[in-house]
């Protein structure tokens, strides 16, 4: 699974790990987050996000 980066402050969500602490689990690919989920360090929206090369 791809992962993909915070054009805002460069976070990278990686779906092995996915977001525990806002209630994604491991192996959580980034298509399947949630419309609403937001960067766990700095608020952006899905849209902010692009594939980390």
């Amino acid at each position: 699974m791809d992962k993909y980066e915070c054009q805002v402050c460069g976070y990278i969500y990686d779906p092995a790990e996915g977001d525990p602490d806002n209630g994604v689990k491991p192996g959580t690919a980034f298509a399947d987050l949630p419309a609403d989920w937001e960067c766990p360090l700095c608020g952006a929206s899905k849209d902010d996000f692009e594939k980390a090369e």
